[in-house]
């Protein structure tokens, strides 16, 4: 016999379980989530601000930008890349480098040091998430599992209708 709408049933609703309610708890879990982060990473051989590990993870994911591009990626002013980039450098986490083809362009790119520092900062995040994870219940993490990949499918199916159907962007044209 099926239990509809008992206290087992998934398909009840709380009044904590609308979108608004589940939005302000997410929004709390990434708060911790981004507390948890900031530990680990000062934690790390070397310790980094947020801009700074932010333009190094820009850097490990697009090596050889410039100082523009970087300053886009993460909004800030070119006054202010250019002092991270200083700082940065004279930590030996990055070097500039002349562009191939363009004199007046500098291309940045992780230092072996940097790239040393960018792996410690995600070993420490892992161990530290991994820890927090093994503090659940194991049905919890399945559940937190399922929710999370439920989400990121809502996200991207989102982004698809947002961008056209077949996931492309209606501005780009024909």
């Amino acid at each position: 016999m099926t239990d509809l709408g008992g206290p087992g049933d998934p398909r009840v609703r709380g009044p904590g379980d609308g979108p608004e309610a589940v939005a302000a708890q997410i929004a709390d879990a990434v708060e911790s989530l981004t507390a948890l982060w900031s530990d680990a990473a000062q934690d790390a051989s070397l310790r980094l601000s947020l801009h700074q590990l932010r333009a190094l993870r820009a850097l490990e994911a697009a090596p050889g930008l410039n100082l523009t591009a970087l300053a886009d990626r993460l909004d800030i002013g070119l006054p202010t890349a250019s002092r991270l980039c200083d700082r940065l450098a004279a930590a030996g986490l990055l070097e500039r480098a002349p562009h191939p083809d363009t004199r007046r362009e500098v291309q940045l790119w992780l230092t072996p040091h940097g790239r040393h520092v960018l792996g410690d900062v995600a070993g420490r995040r892992a161990q530290a998430l991994a820890a927090a994870l093994a503090a659940m219940e194991p049905a919890e993490r399945v559940a937190l599992s399922r929710g999370l990949r439920g989400f990121l499918a809502a996200r991207d199916a989102g982004l698809r209708r947002a961008g056209g159907a077949d996931g492309t962007d209606p501005a780009d044209g024909p």
